[in-house]
């Protein structure tokens, strides 16, 4: 792998260990606006996924605040976050290394979940769920969107 060239879709990955929909979230929401992504991604270009994208996004965003929402390291939180940063990392990395965007991203985002698990236990047990979630979701939103902004362009559609 050539990380220089998978910058992006490793730092997509990091994203991912913290909010597992918000990679795909950012690209859609990039999508929206007429930016495109270096790979190819056929499935942000339907409607139905790119809104779903989006509205499961923030749905997490909300949801992580609930006292029963579970820890990203569950399963289904490890499995959210593979299929979440496979996707963004395929997006982001040069057109034709889609495969090893993908591969960068996930094997950040897996490991770095028990990371920023940890993290954020920390956080809840100084200052609560709730403030540690805002602050956790300003800091990995603000993140993802500087990540995409950077590796994104105008559509010549």
């Amino acid at each position: 792998m050539n990380s220089p060239r998978l910058l992006s879709s490793i730092l997509i990955g990091a994203v991912a260990s913290a909010r597992s929909m918000t990679p795909m979230a950012t690209i859609a929401a990039a999508r929206v606006i007429g930016r495109r992504t270096p790979g190819r991604l056929f499935l942000l270009d339907r409607p139905l996924f790119r809104f779903g994208a989006l509205a499961m996004g923030v749905g997490e965003l909300l949801g992580d605040k609930m006292k029963t929402a579970p820890d990203r390291t569950v399963f289904l939180g490890l499995l959210a976050r593979v299929m979440s940063s496979g996707i963004a990392g395929a997006a982001l990395a040069p057109h034709g290394r889609e495969r090893s965007g993908a591969a960068a991203a996930v094997v950040t985002a897996v490991p770095l979940a028990y990371l920023t698990l940890a993290g954020r236990k920390r956080a809840m047990a100084r200052i609560g769920q709730t403030r540690s979630g805002l602050i956790e979701d300003a800091l990995i939103v603000a993140a993802a969107a500087a990540i995409v902004a950077l590796s994104v362009r105008a559509s010549r559609e």
